[in-house]
């Protein structure tokens, strides 16, 4: 299957779930290229951001499993390349 590079954007609104999140993303790790955490301690959120370098599959699986954990929102732009 042919692999795709793409950011994806993570905001965590319910900081008691990050460790749910933490746990999916290590479970991807062979599909994430880089990570950048910041913890915005004025809105008491938490924003995520990845490059990633999988079939469109490993993608969806990762985002989907993300955006099924409460206060987690998720969105990503996918390229074929």
């Amino acid at each position: 299957m042919e692999k795709r590079i793409g950011v994806v954007g993570i905001v965590i609104e319910d900081l008691e779930n990050a460790s749910k999140v933490n746990s999916i993303l290590h479970s991807f790790a062979n599909i994430i290229v880089g990570r950048m955490g910041i913890p915005y301690k004025e809105k008491n959120i938490s924003v995520i951001s990845l490059i990633v370098d999988g079939t469109s599959d490993n993608i969806s699986a990762m985002t989907g499993k993300l955006g099924k954990i409460e206060g987690v929102n998720v969105k990503s732009a996918i390229t074929r390349k």
